[in-house]
């Protein structure tokens, strides 16, 4: 096999580890507020040196803080506060986050009509959290197509979209191309394209539809 064939079926790999644990060093107060402060300088373009010479604390006790591996001072974190131009309570914000999960019992998922639903396309929507840390919004949808379902293909909004066949034979349209989905068959896109199902073959059809997008789009 040649190198080209070699890193052409090369397995992509995850930049993010899905099986980290943070330890309980990550979770105090401490490593929160160092994080802030190390984010809210970056974000001015400053070096620790700039923010030292500004702030008036050592280069060490800066590092210090920043690592979380020291508490610091009302007085100082008021200085820091200041010299960032942040309120006070900046610094708590990731130490004080609650981590939202919500549950969706079987039969109890809420029926929905999405903008731009088409007649016979059953939205049952799995779940919702609304404004949290990551920045992006999840729709989970459970999609079902019945027999009287239409079939134009005239979705089109922001984001990417994830679908998982559970049942059903559908073609279905992303862009110009055409892509015949069965049970176990997935479909990752960008959703600003025109999207959705075209041919439908084996009906009733039902489908898992994940849709991401940055929050306030």
């Amino acid at each position: 096999m040649t190198k080209q064939k070699r890193a052409a079926t090369k397995r992509p790999t995850l930049a993010q580890d899905p099986h980290r644990v943070r330890d309980l060093k990550e979770r105090n107060l401490e490593t929160a507020i160092g994080r802030e402060v190390r984010a809210l300088r970056q974000q001015k373009g400053m070096t620790v040196a700039d923010l030292a010479q500004v702030t008036g604390v050592s280069l060490g006790m800066l590092s210090k803080i920043e690592n979380g591996v020291t508490s610091p001072s009302l007085t100082t974190l008021q200085i820091l506060a200041h010299s960032l131009s942040t309120p006070l309570t900046t610094f708590f914000r990731r130490f004080e986050e609650r981590r939202e999960a919500m549950r969706v019992k079987a039969g109890e998922a809420v029926e929905i009509t999405r903008a731009g639903t088409r007649a016979g396309h059953q939205y049952n929507l799995l779940g919702h959290i609304g404004a949290n840390a990551s920045g992006v919004t999840v729709e989970p949808y459970l999609i079902t197509l019945s027999e009287r379902s239409d079939v134009f293909p005239t979705f089109q909004h922001d984001g990417l979209e994830f679908l998982y066949f559970l049942e059903g034979t559908v073609d279905y349209r992303h862009g110009d191309k055409l892509y015949r989905l069965e049970p176990g068959d997935s479909l990752f896109f960008d959703a600003d394209t025109p999207h959705g199902p075209e041919i439908l073959i084996e009906l009733p059809a039902r489908y898992l539809s994940i849709i991401c997008y940055p929050q306030g789009s």
